[in-house]
């Protein structure tokens, strides 16, 4: 069970409370936080840009797996995030609670002097094929303020535009450098798909309310419409063309159609137009949702 924990910007434009200017993002705007688990959507918090992309990010962590270790006591959870998230109070932590972890780690002076060897290797190889060169190594790494030394990934790549060097910490001991960067880590790129979706399909980004607290209600709502999304994609969506699709795809395929309301007593009839292209497909999926399996996973 893997959690990924990523920050984004929600830009503002008027003067509603709590309301600071993003350096990075070079505008006023909020800094929600939200941790995925797969597509599974579990946390949506709305935080101001005047703090740290990490903040509070341990005791949500802390909160999620006193849940989810009751309910799935064998199954291993993993941490997953860029730089930003590793810190090494969060990263102890994780040890001490058998969670295991796979974070982004920031270059500086001595990382790069570590890969320096691994770099001009990679140079020399891609100077003789004129190729990208991609090598991994793993070295033990401390910074200044950590209580020991951790297991870091480091990828060794060259370019035509020139070096490249990544670095992953972790504590899973078992993939190889490579395994572990290229099916673990970079997979975590899939969750700024779905962050994606908050603001372009389910308008998380209207916070503009004056008050913090009716803002944050707004994103919520936001991310109850994509949990409801997400399990209609699961079930009654299951093993149909729309499976895989973004909600701003459902969203205009499924909710988004044209009918004709007409209110009896008794009934309320939608006649919808014949030239309707997902006819066949709006049918089935109604006729599951209307199943007594409801929100129970489709046959295949």
């Amino acid at each position: 069970m893997i959690l990924d924990f990523d920050a984004t910007d929600d830009p503002v434009h008027g003067t509603q409370e709590a309301r600071f200017f993003h350096g990075y993002y070079d505008h006023y705007c909020f800094l929600p936080l939200y941790v995925f688990c797969g597509a599974r959507l579990l946390v949506a918090y709305l935080r101001p840009s005047n703090i740290d992309a990490r903040r509070h990010t341990r005791p949500i962590l802390k909160r999620l797996v006193r849940r989810l270790r009751p309910a799935w006591p064998n199954v291993r959870i993993i941490l997953r995030g860029d730089s930003g998230f590793c810190r090494w109070k969060r990263l102890r932590w994780c040890e001490q609670n058998g969670v295991s972890y796979g974070l982004g780690l920031a270059r500086n002076a001595v990382l790069e002097r570590q890969a320096a060897p691994f770099m001009a290797a990679a140079k020399t190889q891609f100077q003789a094929t004129h190729e990208k060169v991609r090598n991994f190594h793993e070295r033990h790494y401390a910074a200044g303020t950590w209580d020991r030394a951790r297991r870091a990934i480091v990828k060794a790549e060259h370019l035509p535009a020139g070096p490249n060097a990544r670095f992953v910490v972790t504590n899973l001991t078992t993939p190889t450098p490579a395994e572990l960067y290229d099916t673990l880590y970079t997979a975590r790129g899939d969750m700024e798909n779905r962050i994606k979706e908050q603001p372009l399909a389910l308008f998380a980004d209207r916070t503009r309310c004056h008050t913090f607290l009716a803002n944050q209600f707004r994103v919520l709502l936001s991310a109850a419409a994509y949990v409801l999304i997400e399990t209609l994609r699961r079930t009654a969506w299951a093993g149909t063309e729309l499976e895989p699709a973004p909600a701003g795809t459902i969203r205009l395929k499924l909710f988004k159609v044209a009918a004709r309301v007409v209110t009896r007593v008794r009934r309320v009839i939608l006649h919808f137009s014949s030239a309707y292209p997902l006819a066949d497909l709006f049918t089935r999926v109604l006729a599951r949702l209307r199943a007594p399996y409801l929100l129970q996973p489709a046959p295949s």
